[in-house]
Formats: structure tokens, C-alpha cells, sequence
């Protein structure tokens, strides 16, 4: 494919490199004179190992030029790709612009073009500001309406400095976000003989999850980093810690719990926090992010009793009330103290959990929902009659008997799934999130 990539620094460099190896042909774009100059005699503009060779070669074969003339490069390929920088603006956001400069570039190179055109925006940019910034900008240049004349798709890029070229080439996903799907497979034939997951999200998604990849990266640092403080202080190794934790690929490095929901619950999780942040301060330390957890988690409940209380159906039903599914244990869990506050602010509330039966319960289990006399009152056996009663219907837990159930809910009832348990492609149950 004749490809044009506007932006000549780190990843427009190393995605032109890389495209060429792949047998695309590649006309790089930029305003520096001395990047254009340096791409026409075979040298890299940028500093990355093996990267000099590789555009040394591809300059060599042809399959690599260069200019500054955006329109002439518009009208030499059939797509082209944005991979100009979004620094960081004074204020915190973002500074759109050399990203708004080359959509105008790119617009006004398709004012005399007739053939269709693909854009490719591959600058890291915050959600909404393909379709509300760049699809605008370019549409206002060319004077062509988007989907005629041309198209914008977004493709972010996963690349680190110092390991950039080996992460293009074996990437764990491929990420194209398009507004049609004829768009979207256009662009990803482009990576076709690389391997890793090929998604293909809203625009909107794949520009989110760019800021997500990077913000988990940046929680991982700082988590380790954090146990490392506590374990120096204990007169523990830190990175012997961590080497047991990293050994666990089923809960701690693994998808396990990467999942939006709700507030976490259970006999162990909220102890523990409060014993180790507790701990930390009694050595007169300091860990934000650890400290953080149990706010972050109550702000999650405060979430979900807004949103219920957003409706005005006056009976809740609960679909469980244990911590989890398969089990019966209410320890802590976060349901229980959903309902305690949806009855302190108004709410008629009944509870079918089938694992859970007062009659069965013994030990810590039972006392702890003991302390709320109120609430045992309300834990029902009959679901169907819950299900007849109710105004609003909670989906608490991922329990398998709960989408059947759901099954008989009437159109005037409000039914919020915590669990994602109904929400699955091949549901029909007409289910309204709150988080998701």
C-alpha cells in the first residue's frame, strides 16, 4: 500500500521503518528541512537501536522518501497516517496544535484529489477528539463531507522507547478504531502478517485505551514501588516480595478482577487494607496509592446508592446479597451495605439470594448479618414474588440461576446488573449500567 505518515519523529520514524520491512511503500512527511534531508540520505532522525539500518535500507530500495510538501503526498498514497506529537498543554490537557495544523494539511491536500483517501490518526489523543476535532478540521479543508471523499480512522500506537522496532513487530494487540468497518479492515490489512490480538473497538474506545494502557503501566511502577518503601522499613527485601507476588498468573498478573463493577467486599480484602495503611503510618510512612484503595471503593458505593436513588421506584429487590457468587458468605459485603443505606434513605428493599438461608448461616457469617436485625426481616425465598414486587431489580453476583430470573422482568422495571452476569451479547434482557 502507498502509505504517507505526517510527523517524522519517534513513532512516525519507526512505524515508516517497519511498514516498509512489511512491503509497504512509505512517503514520510514533516516540516523540518533536517528530518526530510536526513530520511533522504538513509539516516534515522531519531535514536533507536537497529532503527538507522533499517531506514538506510528502505531509502536505498526506494520504498522510503520523503518531503514537505503535505499535498504532493497526499496525492502519491491512498492513506495516510498523523503521528505528530500531543505535548502536554499549561493547563494539563493536552496542546492539539500540531495534530489541528496537519488535519488542515491534510484537508487542503484533498481539496483537488479525487480518489478516495484514508487518514489515519495514530497521535495519542483524548477520547472524543477524532470525531470532534480532527473529522471537523479536515472536513472544513477539504470541503468534503466525511465518508465522502475520505475517511478517519484511529490506530494507537504501543510503542516503547529503547524496544520500539520489536514491539511493532509483535505486538500483543493491534488496535483499529473506525466509524465502518470497511475503514477498519483497510487499516488493519496494513499489520495483517503481524501477530497478537486485531480489535476493532469504537473510535471512542480505541482512543481511551491508549490512556488506559499507559495508566495501569504507571499504577504497576507505583504499587511496586510502594511495597518496597513498606518492606525497607521492615527490614524486608521489597523485590523478594514482589518475586513471590509476580508468581501468581491465575489473581495477581492475569485479567482477574479487570473488570468494571462494583465496590469489592468480603471478610479479607477491606481488613487488610486498613491493617498494612494502618501499619505504614505507625512507621511514619506515607503510601498514597495503597491509602487511596478503600476512598476509591467507597466512592464506588456512593455511585451505585445515586443511581438507584436516580429512579423513582421505591422497591429494590436485591438478585443476592452474599460478597460473590457460590457462596453465602455476607461478610462485608458491599451489597449488605448497599441496602442498609438505600433503607436509611427511603427504599423498600427485599433480598432473594439462594445461597443464603438465615437457618444455615452459623459462626461469624451469622452474626455479622445479625447486626441488622432489619435487614433479615427482608430476605425472601419466593423469587418470583420478589420479582413481581419489585420496582428497580439489583443484580448482585454472577450467579447462573439470576439471568433466567430475569427473564420475567416487566418493561416498567429498572434492572441495574453489577455483575455483568446479564449484560452478555446473547442477553435480551434490557439491562441499564451505571459504570459501564
Amino acid at each position: 500500500m502507498n502509505v504517507s505518515i505526517f510527523g517524522l519523529g519517534y513513532v512516525g520514524t519507526v512505524s515508516a521503518a517497519c511498514l516498509t520491512e512489511l512491503g509497504h511503500r512509505i512517503v514520510g512527511v514533516d516540516k523540518s528541512a533536517v528530518k526530510i534531508d536526513l530520511i533522504r540520505n538513509g539516516k534515522s532522525p531519531v535514536i533507536e537501536p537497529h532503527l538507522n539500518e533499517m531506514v538506510k535500507t528502505a531509502a536505498c530500495s526506494g520504498l522510503l522518501t520523503a518531503t514537505t510538501d503535505a499535498a504532493e503526498a497526499i496525492n502519491a498514497t491512498d492513506l495516510s497516517i498523523i503521528c505528530v506529537g500531543t505535548p502536554a498543554a499549561a493547563n494539563g490537557g493536552l496542546d492539539l496544535t500540531a495534530v489541528e495544523q496537519v488535519a488542515t494539511d491534510i484537508g487542503l491536500g484533498l481539496r483537488d484529489k479525487s480518489a478516495p483517501h484514508t487518514i489515519v490518526v495514530r497521535s495519542t489523543v483524548l477520547p472524543g477528539t477524532t470525531r470532534q476535532i480532527i473529522v471537523p478540521r479536515i472536513a472544513a479543508a477539504s470541503g468534503k463531507a466525511h465518508g465522502e471523499g475520505f475517511e478517519v480512522v484511529f490506530n494507537p500506537e504501543f510503542l516503547r522507547e529503547g524496544c520500539a522496532i520489536a514491539d511493532f513487530k509483535n505486538p500483543s494487540k493491534t488496535v483499529v478504531g473506525a466509524f465502518n468497518p470497511k475503514s477498519a479492515a483497510l487499516v488493519m490489512s496494513l499489520y495483517q502478517d503481524l501477530p497478537g490480538a486485531k480489535v476493532t473497538p469504537p473510535v471512542e474506545t480505541a482512543e481511551l485505551v491508549k490512556y488506559i494502557d499507559n495508566a495501569w503501566h504507571a499504577l504497576k511502577v507505583t504499587f511496586a514501588n510502594e511495597v518496597g518503601v513498606l518492606a525497607k522499613a521492615l527490614g524486608i527485601d521489597g523485590r523478594d516480595v514482589m518475586e513471590i507476588f509476580i508468581k501468581d498468573t491465575r489473581l495477581n498478573i492475569s485479567p482477574a478482577y479487570l473488570r468494571p463493577g462494583f465496590a469489592f467486599g468480603g471478610s479479607c480484602l477491606q481488613k487488610d487494607l486498613q491493617a498494612l495503611t494502618h501499619l505504614t503510618k505507625s512507621n511514619g510512612l506515607s503510601i498514597p496509592l495503597l491509602e487511596s484503595i478503600l476512598p476509591s471503593n467507597g466512592m464506588i458505593m456512593d455511585r451505585g446508592v445515586d443511581w438507584i436513588l436516580s429512579h423513582s421506584g421505591r422497591r429494590v429487590a436485591f438478585l443476592g446479597i452474599s460478597f460473590k457468587a457460590a457462596t453465602d458468605d455476607v461478610r462485608e459485603s458491599p451489597y449488605v451495605e448497599l441496602a442498609r443505606q438505600l433503607l436509611g434513605k427511603g427504599r423498600e428493599i427485599r433480598i432473594f439470594d439462594p445461597n443464603v438461608k438465615l437457618s444455615n448461616l452459623i459462626g461469624a457469617n451469622r452474626e455479622f448479618l445479625m447486626r441488622d436485625p432489619n435487614l433479615i426481616e427482608f430476605l425472601e425465598e419466593d423469587s418470583s414474588e420478589v420479582m413481581r414486587w419489585a420496582d428497580v431489580i439489583v443484580v448482585t453476583t454472577s450467579d447462573p440461576r439470576f439471568p433466567a430470573l430475569l427473564q420475567s422482568a416487566r418493561t416498567d422495571q429498572v434492572i441495574l446488573d453489577l455483575s455483568g452476569v446479564a449484560m452478555s451479547k446473547e442477553s435480551e434482557i434490557p439491562v441499564r449500567g451505571f459504570l459501564w
